[in-house]
């Protein structure tokens, strides 16, 4: 079963020529921890004669020192490459392996089991046109096994395995082969993608190697082909996409001024010399002259071919845009749903920037809103405001300016796209197209066709409700410091907020307003009124203001509403005059300062009380975002 080859000795560029020639098969391994993922593919490894010797001797040492085996060489080894997974007998990382038999080549990718390492399993999934869903016999369809069974139908896997392992310990009983596989069959029926797929089930042992790669005489009841008679004959070729012709430009090349070409590898499809093709999004349109190649020029051209297109006309196409037949075009929009798997450690949140990279474009965009969160565990839906680190969830999602794409399901290269942090450069998130395209102004209601966008939208985009946070107290108290420090801790969580500091405002709207207790109540006034606005457009409004009277805090609160939240910094005067930001308690001015020239009324109703003398900045910027949660605001 190994790649050897007579032609090895005969002929090594005819070898060589017809290994390259063999078809490609990608495969995962998945399934729940210490199902037996790297043994089964160590198995794998060493059966096809794919180990070298030193290799196998340094596995053998090993194994004796893991002692996790017994007497039995510790194929799994070969796979965990990481000190922490030998240590601890568990997969972290993707491994990839490449081995061939005479029928074919492969490449292997081992995922972990933990669901902590959910994105990495949908990482190593991302491009495989098989899944191996490994299940212990002994403890049967497990809670891992329906997670990774979910993302593999997520991820458009065509054809799954259900390797049913280690029945050497329960004796390659047939009746507990055939409750595992009446389970997990209906499980699948609840899957839609699933239920479409290919699925075969195989009873084995990967440690001993029954039915991995030849078939077993201890369970003579099976009559299927063994694991890996499987991965030689499973036919994949029909799944490649050979009608809709998708040519995402990677690269414009102009060597000299009689070439200018279009390279890029075409993700389906079949392009050939004639062909009218048009370039989205512009919509220009032109007939293909040459496909060029490093080995020379094309009469036509499939799936997975990196090529050089060159056309009849001189059209405005760059990298990023998308060439295809005319009578037969993706969706251009900049709207649509996607289901969407959370790779960072920092939440997604509705409104935030984004780059969006789909193919070779790329694109700012956000996701205004998230439909549900899919517990993969339960399949249910559930109600989220934002994401969590490996985290499957419905969303819609607004770019910038419109692009191409095709639904997932039809096509694995155009309907994906990942997502890029804006600050770390950083790939956050895996997204795979799942709805037709709208346009970001559209949608149903009035106004001719654009519908006015109520509170809830603005609450679900923002992942907040709109709020006025008054912070009160003396000159000096830290009021515009506070404001600031709460802002800058929100914003960097992605919400929407802006400062209305009764200092700034009294440089333009409440300019020429004295500094008494009536003018400084008016200037609040004005302030709440511009809070008011900030609100209704899903904002969290910050008012700094001395606001020292109970009566001027009651009108501010009126014109509010319920959207107030009065905080209190009740720092003592002594400590407001050793501050004195603004010069006023060094000016003596008469009538202007309060507490001094006239009294501040403390606060009976206020929602929460701060001493910024006892307590710090951040302390404080604590106990207000705690306040916020606690009304569920945010």
């Amino acid at each position: 079963m190994s790649h050897q080859s007579d032609l090895i000795s005969q002929d090594i560029l005819a070898y060589l020529g017809q290994h390259e020639r063999k078809e490609l098969l990608r495969f995962l391994t998945c399934g729940n921890v210490d199902d037996g993922k790297s043994t089964l593919i160590g198995r794998l490894l060493h059966d096809s004669k794919m180990i070298y010797e030193d290799h196998m001797e340094a596995i053998t040492r090993d194994s004796k020192k893991s002692g996790t085996t017994g007497e039995e060489v510790d194929l799994a080894l070969l796979v965990d490459g990481l000190q922490a997974e030998r240590e601890q007998g568990i997969t972290i990382d993707v491994a990839y392996r490449y081995f061939s038999t005479a029928k074919r080549k492969f490449i292997i990718a081992d995922t972990p089991g933990h669901e902590q390492y959910t994105r990495n399993m949908a990482t190593g999934a991302s491009t495989c046109d098989l899944a191996i869903i490994l299940i212990d016999a002994r403890y049967g369809v497990q809670t891992q096994t329906r997670r990774h069974s979910f993302i593999a139908s997520l991820l458009g896997i065509k054809h799954i395995v259900v390797a049913v392992n280690k029945m050497d310990l329960l004796d390659f009983d047939e009746q507990v082969f055939n409750k595992i596989c009446a389970d997990y069959s209906e499980f699948a029926e609840g899957l839609d993608t699933l239920a479409n797929s290919s699925v075969h089930f195989v009873p084995m042992s990967a440690l001993k190697g029954d039915n991995v790669v030849n078939r077993s005489e201890r369970s003579p009841w099976y009559t299927g082909p063994s694991l890996m008679e499987i991965l030689e004959t499973v036919e994949v070729a029909a799944d490649r996409n050979l009608t809709d012709l998708r040519f995402p430009v990677q690269l414009v090349t102009r060597p000299n001024l009689n070439f200018r070409g279009f390279a890029g590898t075409i993700a389906s499809g079949v392009v050939s010399k004639g062909d009218e093709l048009v370039a989205l999004p512009s919509g220009k349109t032109s007939r293909v002259k040459s496909i060029v190649t490093f080995d020379g020029e094309l009469d036509a051209a499939g799936p997975g071919q990196a090529v050089t297109l060159t056309l009849e006309d001189e059209i405005d196409i760059s990298r990023g845009d998308m060439l295809a037949h005319v009578d037969n075009r993706p969706v251009i929009g900049d709207l649509f749903e996607a289901s969407l798997v959370w790779m960072s450690e920092q939440p997604m949140q509705p409104g935030r920037k984004y780059d969006i990279k789909r193919a070779t474009s790329y694109s700012p965009g956000s996701f205004t809103r998230i439909h549900f969160r899919q517990d993969v565990n339960t399949l249910a839906h559930e109600e989220a405001s934002e994401l969590a680190l490996n985290e499957i969830a419905r969303v819609e999602l607004a770019l910038e300016r419109p692009i191409a794409f095709d639904d997932y399901r039809a096509n694995r290269t155009t309907g994906a796209f990942i997502v890029v942090d804006r600050m770390t450069n950083g790939t956050v998130g895996a997204g795979m197209i799942v709805a037709k395209a709208q346009s970001a102004q559209q949608s149903s209601g009035s106004l001719g066709g654009f519908a006015h966008v109520t509170p809830s939208e603005r609450a679900v985009r923002y992942g907040q409700e709109p709020v006025t946070l008054l912070f009160t107290g003396l000159s000096g108290a830290g009021k515009s410091t506070l404001a600031y420090a709460v802002e800058r801790r929100l914003f960097d969580r992605g919400r929407a907020c802006f400062v209305l500091d009764g200092k700034a405002m009294r440089q333009d709207l409440s300019k020429g307003l004295g500094r008494d207790a009536a003018g400084r109540a008016e200037n609040l006034h004005k302030g709440a009124r511009v809070a008011r606005q900030l609100n209704q457009a899903g904002l969290i409004a910050l008012g700094a203001f001395v606001a020292p009277t109970a009566e001027s805090r009651a009108t501010a609160k009126h014109i509010l509403g319920d959207r107030c939240l009065m905080v209190h910094l009740s720092t003592p005067l002594e400590v407001c005059q050793a501050r004195d930001p603004s010069g006023l308690y060094a000016a003596g001015e008469e009538g202007t300062i309060p507490g001094i020239s006239y009294p501040y009324e403390i606060p009976e109703d206020a929602d929460l009380v701060i001493d910024t003398a006892e307590l710090d900045l951040a302390a404080s910027v604590d106990k207000v975002i705690e306040l916020l949660r606690e009304r569920s605001l945010i």
